[in-house]
């Protein structure tokens, strides 16, 4: 267990499902050292290390947890996968040492959760989409905070916040943050900076971004088509002046869910460096794959400022002192 830094030095933070380091910028800013990341997407570990000088390691299901250095926050923004169902007595009999080995053996929480186990970190941050505590008919979710809290031990706080008064993107994502010992953690209350897609768009964007005639065509007929059945499936035509949808990793294939329209011709696709500034990165943050892998990136990252906003609240709760411990489990916080 590593001692927890002193004022004089940095907080040290770990960053695990890495992607292209949004994690990492976010709490670097607010004045972490990031000392290990991982990730097993070659592409993104390249963009990775173009932008923080230090290259992931692959595959975190290969790491061994005792070979991770030690650190004082952990963060994880992992994908979500659904648990199998496991018997309790079987597991018993077999005796497993630690109970979350029984439900999440085999996912990719898991990894997370032997890597906390056999270094407990002082705090840790995990990041999934707003569906994870629906999913599985809520099972995932409370499998999740079972094994934080009662096998791991760590007070949890968790919270949906919304992108959109930092960005212009409506972007709900939940957030858990736990802390080895007790401590005084409020999510941030994030100032509405009414932000507008126009002010993030590029004025001169090459002609390859505009839709073609039969891609737009296409497009237009398949929305009718599921308008007609009553369904609400169709490209999203964006509001310059307000917000989009969700950006997702899919946005490659057509960009149909933001479209920017154009007068006078058809309506074109996000650029890469627009999709960057929608996440909330910064303008010298370096592209260095393809459109189509920097869409996949952007698509699967966190916004940077939320982040930054979450991270500041983490690094002022462990910078104060331990509270008694009231619960294990605290109201949560929707944003």
């Amino acid at each position: 267990m590593k001692q927890l830094s002193t004022k004089s030095t940095p907080l040290t933070c770990i960053d695990l499902f890495a992607g292209i380091g949004g994690f990492r910028l976010a709490f670097e800013r607010a004045g972490c050292e990031c000392i290990f990341a991982s990730d097993w997407d070659e592409l993104a570990r390249r963009t990775y290390e173009a932008n923080h000088g230090h290259l992931p390691m692959g595959d975190i299901t290969q790491i061994v947890a005792s070979t991770v250095p030690d650190h004082d926050i952990l963060t994880a923004g992992f994908p979500c996968q659904p648990f199998s169902i496991a018997g309790v007595t079987k597991h018993n009999a077999l005796g497993n040492a630690h109970g979350f080995s029984h439900d999440t053996q085999g996912t990719l929480f898991f990894d997370v959760a032997r890597i906390i186990d056999e270094k407990r970190p002082a705090a840790f941050v995990l990041e999934n989409v707003k569906n994870l505590k629906s999913h599985d008919k809520g099972r995932t979710f409370r499998v999740m905070l079972d094994t934080l809290q009662h096998e791991l031990g760590y007070t949890v706080d968790y919270a949906v916040i919304d992108a959109k008064v930092a960005v212009p993107q409506h972007r709900e994502r939940i957030y858990m943050v736990g802390f080895r010992e007790p401590r005084s953690f409020t999510f941030p209350r994030l100032k509405d900076l009414t932000p507008r897609l126009r002010d993030i768009l590029e004025t001169d964007v090459p002609e390859k971004y505009t839709l073609t005639d039969h891609l737009w065509e296409y497009l237009q007929n398949y929305a009718k088509k599921h308008q007609d059945k009553g369904n609400g499936f169709g490209f999203g035509l964006a509001n310059l002046d307000g917000v989009t949808r969700t950006l997702s990793a899919r946005y490659y294939k057509d960009g149909s869910e933001i479209l920017i329209p154009q007068e006078g011709k058809n309506p074109r696709r996000l650029t890469p460096r627009e999709c960057a500034r929608l996440m909330g990165y910064p303008e010298n943050f370096r592209i260095v794959v393809s459109d189509t892998r920097a869409y996949r990136q952007f698509g699967n990252s966190v916004v940077v400022p939320v982040v930054e906003a979450i991270a500041h609240q983490i690094v002022i709760a462990l910078q104060s002192p331990v509270i008694e411990r009231e619960s294990i489990l605290r109201q949560p916080a929707l944003l």
